[in-house]
């Protein structure tokens, strides 16, 4: 499989399964419905780890311009390579939260909550404060970024499954996303993904949801700043720590 086509389907995977639980718990009517958060933080664990054992053997499974740009500092992976992974992670995430909304229709229709509905695409804080949704995000891709380092000894390139174990492989990453999402979740909803919170937004304010927000542009560049930030503070100090290592 060509390296653009799996970080395509890789990101379209991750992102029907993590907006699909999120659905899945807030529409009205659903079996999942008010399962609460260790049911959403859980399966965007287990989504992650879909994503990446589909992937990974094809293209080192990034599904995450934090994780490609991380990479790219440290000298792990080609900077000319970047923006062809972001755009097939970027146009994955909008086909995977297109068909979580052709998966939950009936459910959006019934559910009538703007909010409720936005937040199957997009994060939002539960308080807002520019600083500090920053800092989260931040934080939270600086811890994901750092595990996946340390978990795949920066080989994390194109055709390298996650430390050689193939799907077996994969279970480190989801571990950590989990362990993000219940720790440090709690204030944005953890994009620590620009394409996870961009790509979904954009499909959003695409569809003729009925009584639907804007969208809330004015929050969109949190989620993407962040976890830019945080995978750059990651990989120099991975630098720093494997040259005095």
């Amino acid at each position: 499989m060509n390296p653009l086509v799996a970080e395509f389907i890789g990101t379209m995977i991750l992102i029907l399964l993590g907006n699909g639980v999120v659905a899945n718990v807030l529409l009205k009517d659903t079996k999942g419905n008010d399962s609460g958060w260790i049911v959403i933080t859980t399966g965007w664990a287990l989504a992650v780890f879909a994503g990446v054992i589909i992937a990974g053997p094809y293209s080192g499974a990034h599904l995450n311009p934090a994780v490609s740009i991380g990479l790219a500092i440290a000298g792990k992976f080609a900077w000319s390579r970047v923006p062809g992974f972001i755009l097939a992670q970027l146009l994955g995430a909008m086909a995977g939260a297109w068909l979580v909304y052709l998966m939950y229709k009936d459910h959006f229709n019934a559910t009538k909550a703007p909010g409720l509905e936005a937040a199957c695409f997009y994060t939002s804080p539960a308080i807002k404060n520019a600083r500090l949704n920053v800092l989260s995000e931040v934080l939270g891709t600086f811890v994901l970024i750092l595990a996946v380092f340390y978990i795949t000894g920066g080989e994390f390139g194109e055709a390298k499954t996650p430390i050689g174990l193939g799907s077996i492989g994969a279970i480190p990453v989801a571990f950590i996303v989990w362990a993000i999402g219940l720790s440090l979740g709690g204030t944005t909803g953890y994009a620590i993904n620009p394409i996870r919170d961009l790509g979904p937004r954009i499909t959003h304010a695409l569809l003729p949801l009925k009584d639907k927000n804007k969208s809330d542009w004015q929050y969109a560049w949190v989620p993407i700043i962040g976890p830019i930030i945080g995978c750059a503070i990651a990989a120099g100090l991975y630098l720093l720590l494997s040259s005095n290592g």
